[in-house]
């Protein structure tokens, strides 16, 4: 019994067609390598953040073992996720934040600029919760290391510090003198806390959420 061959379909036809007329004429078919799309950098790598974007990131719970207040700093896990863009808070360490709600969940970021991003929008970034219920807010001091409040933090914006995703960042220091000397360097201006806004924020992540609240507080 014969065997039933299905006949070409229309892109392999016009491929033996496209060969046989390059091969008529003497000319060689080439197909050029494809490439994988580079990654975004800048404003770029920003896009979608605060938009409608889906990032698994599990809260860390409290551990009793710790030894520490439940409200106190504690240090990044290594698969900790950012809610709000998805990076990895400790493999940039120097910039990282958290927040820690009442019953001892912790939320890691991978930079001042998402906590704020979260902050104004903790309902969309973590479904369920609510800012009322976060007990405490850290970001990292740029000078030592260590744990700030984040609502007592001066932060320098529009200098050249690029944060994890290479994009423009709010830089956190322990008191205005170090964020002024900082910005003599680096250039850009001391704000505190307060003054961190949805226009503020626009300028370092321009796709903010159009129903992101007017402070980050």
């Amino acid at each position: 019994m014969p065997v039933l061959t299905p006949p070409p379909s229309p892109t392999t036809r016009r491929a033996v067609l496209a060969a046989l007329l390059l091969g008529s004429t003497g000319l060689v078919a080439w197909q050029w390598p494809q490439r994988t799309p580079p990654r975004p950098s800048g404003n770029a790598a920003l896009e979608g953040i605060g938009d409608d974007v889906c990032v698994v990131a599990p809260p860390t719970p409290y551990d009793p073992a710790l030894g520490q207040p439940l409200a106190a700093a504690r240090e990044v896990p290594a698969d900790a996720r950012c809610p709000v863009c998805g990076m990895y808070p400790a493999r940039a360490r120097a910039w990282a934040a958290q927040v820690i709600f009442a019953q001892g969940d912790a939320y890691f970021f991978d930079s001042p600029l998402s906590l704020m991003l979260y902050l104004g929008n903790v309902a969309h970034y973590t479904r369920g919760r609510t800012p009322d219920a976060i007990v405490a807010r850290y970001v990292t001091d740029t000078d030592t290391g260590a744990w700030l409040n984040a609502q007592e933090a001066v932060y320098v914006t529009g200098s050249s510090a690029m944060g994890p995703m290479r994009a423009g960042n709010l830089p956190a220091f322990a008191d205005a003198g170090a964020a002024q000397r900082f910005a003599q360097q680096r250039g850009g201006r001391a704000v505190l806390f307060g003054a961190i806004d949805a226009p503020l924020l626009r300028g370092l992540a321009p796709n903010l959420r159009a129903d992101h609240r007017l402070h980050a507080g």
